[in-house]
């Protein structure tokens, strides 16, 4: 067990300033702590910062191809240790051992697709409109930025965000979940053994409103990252706004799954199984409005019902699990106060609604795969992100009404349609307002070559993965070069 020396600040273990701690529990058993956590605040962040800003200079000198080098050293450590960081992440998350392992997975792609970057080209020559004059761009690194990061994908979101940071010549200040603070130190003692260099990673764990709030004041942290829910995200965006600094927000979401007359159902439940309650809803692609045609919706509910009722609910570490617990007691709370207010709103329960506190299920944070019937779209459980095992069901007529319910929220990260007709499919893809937009595929499930992120609510315009994952922890310097021989001024767009 840890014992609050966590955080990693200019390349050594230490504890919080003020000595203060915070524990980290199973949320499969609530009773069982997995360790103790530096309480880190202010003061600690501030020493971060200034170990990253020290690094910064050799680090951002130090050739693109040694730092994508690195990260290929990184990815190779990953996949050696990929099953113990698996079995770590089911204890402190709960999610089921084989969407850890993914979780890893995520991770390891991640740092081999950014180590090509070092060898790629990161700007453009262009023509100059005067003669004798060399023109240029390329990207360079912003300096030190900042992660704040969640506790649902605790390795795979921060190596999203890392991974570009580093191998673009930036050094990080980290600051993880709370629920998740073990798979942060889990990481980061695995750069060290790669040899990331002295300060160029740097770690502080705790809460949001202490550390994480200290890290978007600091002084001397160039850019943002933030991946959370919107309301916080807002509010981020805000106050960087205000002290002018960069700021990447992947925020919440209300992921749709649209279901056609003339799709394969046996094929959309099963997408709709994986979308609705994968990580136990947990996700911010999980599909919580399932629109679904009426000349069908009979026949799919009740096929997506029976298959619910199949799925087995356990600690994530029985390898039989296919839905662990939610992450903390907070949060089950919160998604049973839905219930409520779903029923409230005339929507009609089909299948769970409630904790599960049969043993061995009552020592942890269970919920039962829950999906609603009768819910139209201006119901809260329509429009608000629950994130947890909820679903429900929207019956429409057609595909305009589909389409036009499925973009009737404030989100837009990920969106589906399942038809076998192409020219809808292709419409679809065309109107559907939305970040990821899946044909014949569930809400979940994106791949590290292409970008990811959001529209509306969801995000401000930055994205993750791909090579855009560049954007945000760089930006472009211009070049003009003159090797005319002479004197004579040259002026641009001034008539001579």
């Amino acid at each position: 067990m840890t014992d609050g020396t966590t955080n990693f600040i200019n390349g050594e273990w230490v504890a919080a300033v003020g000595g203060a701690v915070f524990a980290s529990t199973n949320p499969a058993n609530t009773s069982q702590t997995l360790g103790l956590y530096a309480r880190s605040d202010q003061r600690d962040v501030a020493l971060a910062v200034a170990a990253a800003k020290a690094a910064y200079p050799a680090w951002r000198k130090t050739p693109a191809p040694a730092r994508g080098a690195l990260l290929t050293k990184i990815g190779r450590l990953l996949e050696e240790r990929k099953e113990a960081f698996s079995q770590a992440m089911v204890n402190e998350m709960g999610k089921v051992l084989v969407e850890a392992r993914g979780d890893v997975q995520e991770a390891i792609d991640m740092a081999h697709y950014m180590a090509a970057f070092g060898r790629l080209p990161s700007g453009s020559v262009v023509p100059s409109e005067r003669p004798d004059i060399y023109c240029s761009a390329r990207r360079v690194p912003v300096g030190v930025v900042g992660l704040i990061t969640p506790w649902n994908f605790p390795i795979a979101v921060p190596t999203w965000k890392m991974f570009p940071a580093l191998l673009a010549g930036n050094t990080v200040v980290w600051k993880p979940a709370e629920d998740t603070p073990g798979m942060a130190v889990l990481l980061i003692q695995l750069l060290a053994d790669a040899g990331v260099p002295t300060g160029i990673v740097n770690l502080v764990t705790g809460y949001g409103e202490e550390a994480g709030a200290a890290l978007v004041e600091a002084e001397g942290v160039s850019t943002i990252s933030f991946t959370g829910s919107t309301s916080v995200g807002k509010h981020i965006a805000g106050r960087c706004g205000q002290l002018m600094k960069r700021v990447s927000c992947e925020l919440g979401g209300k992921n749709a799954i649209v279901v056609l007359d003339d799709a394969d159902i046996e094929l959309a439940v099963k997408g709709c199984l994986w979308s609705a309650f994968g990580t136990a809803g947990q996700r911010c692609t999980a599909a919580s409005r399932l629109i679904v045609d009426k000349r069908i919706k009979a026949h799919f509910a009740e096929r997506l019902v029976a298959e619910t009722l199949k799925l087995r609910m356990a600690p994530g570490a029985d390898p039989t699990a296919q839905i662990g617990p939610v992450v903390n007691r907070t949060q089950l709370e919160r998604i049973h106060s839905y219930i409520a207010i779903g029923q409230n709103e005339g929507a009609t329960l089909l299948t769970g609604g409630t904790p599960l506190t049969d043993a061995p299920l009552d020592k942890g944070c269970f919920y039962a795969p829950t999906i609603f019937d009768s819910m139209t779209p201006g119901m809260r459980i329509a429009q608000e992100e629950i994130f947890g095992p909820v679903t429900g069901i929207i019956t429409v007529d057609g595909l305009d009404e589909a389409i036009a319910i499925a973009n009737g929220t404030d989100y837009g990260l990920s969106l589906s349609l399942y038809t076998a007709n192409l020219r809808r499919g292709m419409r679809a893809l065309d109107e559907l307002e939305s970040g990821i937009v899946y044909i014949n595929l569930p809400t979940s499930g994106a791949e590290i070559q292409l970008p990811f992120g959001g529209v509306k609510n969801t995000g401000n315009g930055h994205r993750e993965a791909g090579w855009m994952a560049m954007d945000w922890c760089t930006e472009w310097k211009a070049a003009y070069i003159n090797y005319a021989e002479g004197s004579e001024l040259v002026r641009a767009q001034i008539d001579v």
